[in-house]
């Protein structure tokens, strides 16, 4: 591992001009990665809630604050991370064994175009050489508007001491909104969020878990060899657990619970943030439910290719034009014939040639596909209603009510709130 880990800092990891401030704990078995832009007034929040974990596993976890704006960034936001950086310095420890990382001040900004993904890239690669090896270490992906229970560490702490899977994903609920218009915003969006997880599970899609950036984690030999964080201004999440997935998966933890905040945003181009600021404006979300014809569709192309491993290129793209035209045409734009031919040929046994069918028909494939195979979007709660009625959940019509199902089906502790 050790080599691994040298080649990986050698020629990945963003490191230099950063350097981690604060705690001086040499080796620590797990790190959580806190980016902050802007973050003065929610940041105390979210490590105070970290503080009430269990003190142990705290002396265990070494937490980094990542502050962060690039040369472009206005003098309100310049302003709120000189106030960040004061009061980092000015905080004792303890409990939390806490770092953070000046990729904020002159000489340290981030590059134009870089945002979140490098924040989140910057923290997670300073950590690499402060995590003791020995003992299978781990990294946590937070926000620094996110609050988390008391039992967070433990069910962390927990799931890798067993999970064979590289990457984990946390269940979610985003705190309350300060209004009403907000508050069903957020829930609309969760709602979408819920669907679509519920429907690539039920498609038989290795994706189907949540990309939230504040609620994932992965071993951190995982991270390595998932090529490290990228440094994407948005959807830095979805592109690394797809990767992780590809290196060896990613499974659902249980026995806690993340909460974002629901606050409007437009700082980055998509996510919870943007989709409470549009419903605020009286603007439409960018987001589009998907609907049950279409994840049956994709479970039945899916269940096609598991079935016939051995086809033609040709026979499968013909049996695909009988499920879909629009498949159909999705997969020759795409040239899946010549990927076929290339997987037969490189991967003798059928297990092997459908695991790499699913790294080329991953979860941005499948994102894309269902949105070509969903026409415009009809009443929300209609569609959720077609969509649990194909999984096997009929007679759910009230959006709230399917909410709480879709929660429940996911891990979501209700009453944590």
């Amino acid at each position: 591992m050790q080599r691994q880990l040298k080649k990986y800092l050698d020629n990945r990891a963003a490191l230099a001009p950063w350097r981690l401030a604060g705690s001086s704990t040499s080796t620590v078995d797990a790190a959580l990665v806190i980016p902050a832009l802007a973050e003065a007034d929610s940041l105390p929040a979210t490590l105070q809630s970290l503080a009430t974990n269990d003190p142990d596993l705290l002396k265990r976890t070494l937490v980094i604050v990542v502050v962060n704006q690039r040369q472009d960034v206005s003098a309100t936001l310049r302003r709120n991370n000189e106030r960040t950086l004061s009061w980092l310095a000015s905080q004792p420890c303890s409990p939390l064994q806490l770092n953070w990382i000046d990729a904020a001040s002159t000489a340290f900004e981030l590059p134009p175009g870089q945002g979140v993904g490098l924040a989140r890239k910057i923290g997670f690669d300073a950590a690499l050489e402060r995590l003791n090896w020995n003992n299978g270490p781990f990294l946590i992906s937070l926000d620094a508007d996110t609050l988390v229970d008391p039992d967070y560490l433990t069910a962390l702490f927990r799931h890798f001491a067993t999970a064979q899977q590289p990457g984990a994903v946390l269940p979610f609920r985003h705190q309350a909104a300060t209004d009403l218009v907000e508050e069903e915003a957020i829930r609309a969006y969760e709602l979408y969020l819920r669907s679509y997880r519920f429907g690539l599970e039920t498609a038989g899609s290795p994706y189907a878990y949540h990309s939230i950036g504040s609620a994932f984690a992965c071993r951190a030999q995982g991270y390595i060899a998932a090529g490290g964080m990228n440094r994407r201004l948005a959807g830095e999440d979805f592109y690394f657990l797809q990767q992780l997935n590809k290196v060896g998966g990613v499974a659902a933890l249980q026995g806690t619970l993340v909460h974002p905040a629901s606050r409007c945003s437009e700082r980055v181009p998509f996510g919870t943030g943007r989709i409470v600021a549009q419903s605020r404006q009286g603007t439409r979300p960018a987001y589009r439910l998907v609907t049950a014809q279409a994840f049956a569709q994709l479970q039945e192309w899916l269940g096609m290719v598991a079935a016939q491993p051995n086809g033609t290129a040709d026979d499968l793209l013909k049996r695909a034009q009988q499920i879909s035209r629009e498949l159909a045409a999705f997969l020759v734009e795409r040239d899946f014939s010549t990927s076929w031919v290339r997987l037969q040929r490189n991967h003798a046994s059928s297990t092997q040639r459908l695991r790499a069918f699913h790294h080329w028909f991953d979860a941005l494939r499948t994102r894309q596909l269902l949105t070509r195979l969903t026409a415009a979007a009809d009443d929300p709660a209609l569609l959720v209603t077609e969509l649990l009625g194909w999984g096997g959940y009929e007679g759910c019509h009230d959006a709230a009510a399917q909410l709480a199902l879709l929660e429940a089906l996911q891990g979501v502790c209700r009453h944590r709130d």
